[in-house]
């Protein structure tokens, strides 16, 4: 992996956003990374039904765009003290707009919150962020939902879980998680979860599974042999997203790693899973 030079933080000025912020803050610090805050404005048709005669124009763009530019431009002005940061207003679809401003400036990570504005942003992956983590060819990292803004002092990588599902792609991801974990000092930890295997070994007459996690366990050696690892590796059983984000909870991990493809979006096993295990971690997520 390369050191970010160019960190993209979409936001929308929510508090989401803003709890996010100091993670943004953290990860730029460490590589002396520019920062771009993108504003997507996503401008309204502009036209009511006026149900006695046609339509009646009641938006003013150019009010709203100026309004807008201004409240994005005064957001967070007290963070990323020491560092180049821009602040961008772009009218068009979000999740498109944060894909295309990434590829044509070379951004190298993507940072945003989880989840997005309604009725059940606890329960949902934010639409936005599900279409950016599809798309993206850069690392994207997407941050748990907070209430409270942590303090820039207390964020901190000590512990990272590197979740794999035993396909192409998990040397790579388990190499690039190597690379990042050793960039920051940080314990890097590999999971494998074999779907349903705890419900299989509870009932006898099913004999699969102690040989699917027999044979899980003899694979996950091997990507450990492949990207030269020598720390804790873990097998467990489960409903996948669950069983791993049960391990991040268990193993007191302050980062989870997981693979995504540029053509297939997020790869493999893990492809149905993904967005479940993004969205019930106990800590943020970075999508490779």
């Amino acid at each position: 992996m390369r050191a970010f030079q160019k960190i993209l933080f979409p936001v929308d000025m929510s508090d989401s956003c803003t709890a996010t912020a100091p993670f943004v803050e953290a990860m730029a610090k460490k590589y002396n990374a520019e920062v771009t805050l993108l504003h997507v404005l996503e401008m309204p048709s502009g036209l009511i039904p006026d149900w006695y005669g046609g339509a009646v124009p009641v938006i003013d763009a150019t009010a709203i765009w100026q309004a807008e530019t201004e409240t994005a431009q005064s957001y967070l002005t007290d963070r990323f003290q020491g560092l180049k940061v821009h602040r961008v207003v772009i009218e068009g679809d979000s999740a498109q707009t944060i894909d295309d401003y990434a590829r044509e400036n070379g951004t190298d990570l993507i940072m945003m919150p989880t989840h997005g504005y309604g009725l059940f942003r606890t329960l949902l992956l934010g639409s936005v962020t599900a279409k950016v983590l599809h798309a993206a060819e850069c690392p994207v990292w997407t941050g748990v939902h907070m209430e409270h803004v942590p303090r820039l002092e207390d964020i901190s990588l000590k512990r990272i879980l590197c979740a794999i599902d035993l396909g192409a792609q998990s040397c790579p991801t388990a190499s690039w998680a190597k690379k990042f974990a050793a960039e920051f000092g940080a314990q890097l930890e590999i999971v494998h979860a074999v779907a349903h295997a705890t419900e299989a070994l509870a009932a006898p007459e099913v004999g699969s599974a102690p040989d699917a996690m027999a044979e899980a366990t003899e694979k996950l050696k091997a990507v450990q042999a492949c990207v030269g690892l020598q720390g804790p590796a873990f097998v467990v059983g489960g409903e996948v997203a669950s069983a791993v984000c049960d391990c991040a909870a268990r193993e007191k991990a302050d980062l989870v790693v997981i693979g995504r493809s540029v053509k297939g979006g997020v790869l493999g096993r893990l492809r149905a899973n993904a967005y479940s295990i993004i969205r019930q971690s106990p800590c943020p997520v970075v999508s490779v």
